[in-house]
């Protein structure tokens, strides 16, 4: 859900920060108070485009940020995780963004900086836009058939389907890059049969070949190696070397501690140090010869480094690229023998897979077709209580001319607001205020499977009646249940069902346009004088008592 909201230099907004709580909200006010910059700082947040004309005249920049809270965020922590953005602390995901006049956009998620792109992926998780100039995520294709799938409970089947899908597409893929090899040529074979050879010499993992750079490079600076040995083996058993001096020094603990027994542990202790001063210089001494001894390994052992750094020049800076390369090797040396066969056995194995995705395809349709009829007749209910007494909705089963990600048909959304006139799709309904409460009545049904918590409807009772007014709100409220709704209103009957309400008012006393954001559901005479001046009259008694009426029923 949305816990906060801060707006600074947007429009006509100064600075404002709101706080929001679960359930129904209401944004009421005059027209052209600046409602809508709410909903448009949102929009920003959800990965809009943003046009310099939105900061707020005489400022150099404006900014919006909002901290969203999520129940359960290890939906939205994979996602974060794919674009590479911080997971949520707490379940909580920070979201800011700012546009400047002079230099470039700048955009944080949870701290980190990120692109519009992914605000955009991000934004279609957590908030869902219904209003004229909004993005309407039900007007997608895709959407629709997502939210038939969620509605119809086919999860189960579209994963059955999905599989064999992937495994007759892989087969394909594999068959395909197959034929188009070219067959090798004698001296080509020949000469890839050689490079596997010399792999193969090669113990290809990660431990072997840290050790085999090791060993040459000890090999290759063996002189130097030697030398330093020697040095440090003189240094310190040589007749000036620290091993003598340090003996003397044992000799002298040795008479202190005939003198004074309390001085005994240190004594010990020095000759402990001497002693062990003696297996460093014997150990010094024994790398010094070892560096130089066998000289029958060297050849071998720089043939084998020469051969690792031919492979990774070859095929890349590490082991598993050269390993990825030498099974690929493998796989083409092997499909010389028998390329013929191979694509005829993937030929057979292609048809199978297609004839079990066909039938799971079959499957899913039989569930969508089912579904659609049920989800038209809970939506066509819906919608008759929303002023469309008449009105026609239904869910369309498209066929398409083959096998696809989601299966071998589509769905559309028709409708018809008018008896005698044939339902068409969403996308070409012409009037808003009929496209938006569609939109509230399917989102009244599919609020139980639609995931998106955020819903954000701009002024969907346009051209609503009173008495349809009231049951949009009882709607929203029923909504507001299970989403976090928002909701831009001039209807005062739609107002009284929220829990939230926030009143926006443009102040044009002083010298500038000021817009303020003002919550009242903390204080009922303040909200029933803003309802009383919805129905009207803010000052009449008898849209007072109406306004105090309306806020007791809802």
């Amino acid at each position: 859900m949305l816990q906060s909201l801060r707006i600074q230099n947007l429009a006509l907004l100064d600075a404002v920060s709101v706080d929001f709580e679960a359930g129904f909200t209401v944004v009421t006010g005059e027209t052209g108070a600046g409602k809508s910059i709410l909903v448009g700082a949102l929009g920003l947040l959800a990965g809009e485009r943003a046009d310099k004309a939105v900061i707020r005249q005489g400022a150099a920049s404006c900014e919006v940020e909002a901290s969203l809270y999520f129940r359960d965020s290890a939906g939205v922590d994979r996602l974060l995780a794919e674009l590479d953005l911080p997971p949520c602390e707490d379940g909580v995901l920070l979201l800011k963004r700012s546009v400047a006049r002079e230099r470039p956009p700048r955009i944080t998620v949870n701290g980190s900086m990120a692109t519009l792109a992914a605000l955009q992926r991000l934004g279609e998780r957590w908030v869902d836009f219904h209003g004229p100039s909004e993005p309407r995520r039900l007007l997608k294709d895709s959407c629709q058939l997502e939210l038939l799938d969620l509605f119809g409970r086919t999860a189960s089947a579209l994963q059955a389907y999905g599989a064999h899908y992937g495994s007759w597409c892989w087969l394909q893929e594999e068959s395909d890059r197959l034929a188009s090899q070219a067959r090798l040529s004698p001296d080509e074979l020949a000469y890839m049969e050689a490079q596997l050879a010399k792999l193969d010499r090669l113990d290809l993992t990660e431990e072997a070949i840290a050790g085999l750079e090791r060993d040459f490079q000890r090999m290759s600076r063996a002189q130097e190696i030697a030398a330093l040995a020697t040095s440090l083996e003189s240094g310190l058993g040589g007749d000036d070397g620290a091993i003598p001096r340090v003996a003397a020094l044992v000799r002298e603990a040795r008479r202190l501690e005939s003198i004074d027994p309390a001085s005994k542990a240190l004594a010990e202790r020095l000759a402990v140090a001497s002693s062990e001063l003696g297996e460093l210089a014997a150990e010094f001494a024994s790398l010094g010869r070892e560096v130089q001894s066998d000289p029958d390994a060297q050849a071998p052992l720089e043939e084998r480094m020469n051969d690792w750094l031919e492979a990774r020049r070859r095929h890349g800076p590490d082991v598993r690229s050269v390993l990825e390369a030498r099974e690929a090797m493998r796989l083409r040396v092997a499909s010389q023998g028998d390329t013929e066969g191979a694509l005829e056995r993937l030929g057979r194995q292609i048809e199978a897979a297609a004839r079990e995705a066909r039938k799971a395809a079959a499957e899913l349709r039989a569930q969508r077709e089912k579904a659609a009829r049920s989800l038209a007749k809970a939506a066509s209910a819906a919608i008759a209580g929303l002023g469309f007494g008449k009105a026609q909705f239904q869910v369309s089963i498209t066929q398409q001319p083959g096998l696809g990600p989601t299966g071998d048909c589509g769905c559309e959304f028709l409708f018809s607001p008018n008896v005698g006139e044939a339902p068409m799709p969403l996308s070409r309904i012409a009037s808003s205020g009929e496209l938006a409460r569609v939109m509230l009545a399917l989102k009244a049904v599919l609020a139980d499977l639609d995931s998106v918590p955020v819903l954000v409807f701009d002024e969907v009772d346009a051209n609503v009646g009173g008495e349809i007014g009231n049951v949009v709100g009882e709607r929203m409220a029923a909504i507001g249940e299970r989403h976090q709704v928002l909701c831009v209103t001039h209807l005062p009957q739609v107002a009284a069902h929220a829990t939230g309400h926030f009143v926006v008012s443009k102040d044009q006393s002083g010298e500038r346009a000021r817009v303020s954001v003002v919550p009242v559901h903390g204080d009922r005479k303040a909200r029933v004088a803003e309802l009383a001046r919805m129905l009207g009259d803010r000052s009449a008694k008898s849209a007072l008592a109406h306004a105090e009426k309306l806020l007791r029923a809802g």
